[in-house]
């Protein structure tokens, strides 16, 4: 067992800590950090296995397997956060994800590869497919504003439900 398995296992403590603390009425900074530390090895797990998977079922489907099951704890935590009526944590959270996801990683992809690489090669289907979400997360991110600008007499309520 490596290092960072172990790590992780260890952390695992965490996640009976989390509801022990919510069922005492813990304050809730506490809870939050208890919960950040419970999500960290579940994350962990699940890009494990969707990675082992992709072995198996190949680079395209596997990669599908892994943005979709890699983003689940940000999609647990959007449906608990709708639930307590956050939406505006919601929305952050979103917004957060697209511009980690397709901007951060990406960039930090290319930055990395080329420091190291003289020249980089890809595939053009993957590359569509990276550009597409680049430009679609664009237009999602800077219509609202885009509107809002452009746009007078329209309610904060009518651009936030957009």
């Amino acid at each position: 067992m490596t290092q960072k398995q172990v790590i992780l296992l260890g952390m695992l403590v965490f996640l009976p800590i989390t509801f022990i603390a919510e069922w005492l009425k813990f304050p809730s900074i506490i809870v939050f950090i208890a919960s950040g530390l419970a999500i960290v090895p579940l994350a962990a797990f699940i890009a494990d296995a969707t990675e082992a998977i992709a072995e198996v079922i190949g680079p395209s489907l596997g990669g599908l397997l892994n943005s979709t099951f890699g983003n689940a704890t940000e999609l647990i935590i959007a449906i608990v956060a709708l639930k307590a009526g956050l939406v505006d944590v919601v929305k952050a959270s979103i917004t957060g994800t697209i511009v980690a996801n397709l901007l951060l990683a990406l960039g930090a992809a290319m930055l990395l590869g080329g420091l190291r690489f003289k020249e980089q090669s890809f595939q053009p289907t993957v590359a569509r497919i990276n550009a597409s979400s680049l430009n679609l997360a664009l237009v999602v991110l800077l219509s609202p504003t885009a509107i809002d600008f452009t746009s007078t007499g329209l309610q904060p309520e009518t651009i936030g439900n957009l």
